[in-house]
């Protein structure tokens, strides 16, 4: 009970900020679109990432740092043109309401959750090699470890995906949202940044 307890409150650490990946999924449980798809795609890819921490393939990954490195750049570029996009939307004299406006499609809300889920070298760095490290040294009872922080995971985006859900029928502004369009490119630009500033090495 102690190795998932402690993996539940250490991989529950490395997930409550705020980065690319929490904020589009908080827009997405105030729009009520795909909420449920953007959740899965969180925690389906956060457990194998755990999983695969775990099983040791930490090392793999620290010996490819030119992957991360590429990884790196791409994730930059994309944070940067999300960031330069939410800028634009809070900048238009007229800004709908989420249930207004045309809604994205779902392959895209898909292709946007997976790109800002492995396109950032700090989840491979953090879950893979952090995480994985820490199960480790519990020996047998890793796998515990693991458990725990995979269920950290699951209740961390349930809670921010629905519970912002629950919370949408009070966004009612148009000017409320251009408030977060601007909040969401500013941490999109505050991500890219965290990410370029990464040393990636051996």
């Amino acid at each position: 009970m102690g190795a998932v307890l402690a993996g539940f409150f250490t991989g529950l650490s490395l997930i409550v900020a705020i980065g690319a990946q929490n904020a589009y999924l908080l827009r997405l449980g105030l729009t009520r679109r795909y909420v449920g798809v953007a959740v899965a795609i969180c925690v389906a890819s956060d457990v194998a990432l755990i999983l695969l921490g775990t099983a040791g393939v930490g090392v793999v990954v620290r010996s490819y740092p030119s992957v991360l490195n590429i990884l790196k750049w791409v994730g930059v570029a994309y944070l940067v043109g999300f960031a330069l996009y939410s800028f634009y939307k809070a900048s238009k004299r007229e800004v709908l309401l989420p249930s207004e406006s045309q809604p994205p499609a779902r392959k895209v809300v898909i292709a946007t959750m997976f790109a800002f889920t492995l396109l950032n070298p700090h989840v491979y760095l953090d879950t893979v090699l952090l995480l994985g490290s820490i199960a480790n040294q519990y020996g047998s009872n890793k796998w515990l470890f693991a458990i725990g922080a995979c269920a950290a995971s699951a209740l961390w985006f349930t809670s921010l995906g629905f519970g912002a859900k629950a919370a949408s029928a009070f966004m009612a502004r148009p000017v409320t949202w251009r408030i977060l369009d601007v909040l969401f490119g500013v941490i999109m630009l505050a991500v890219a940044f965290s990410v370029a500033s990464t040393h990636i090495g051996q």
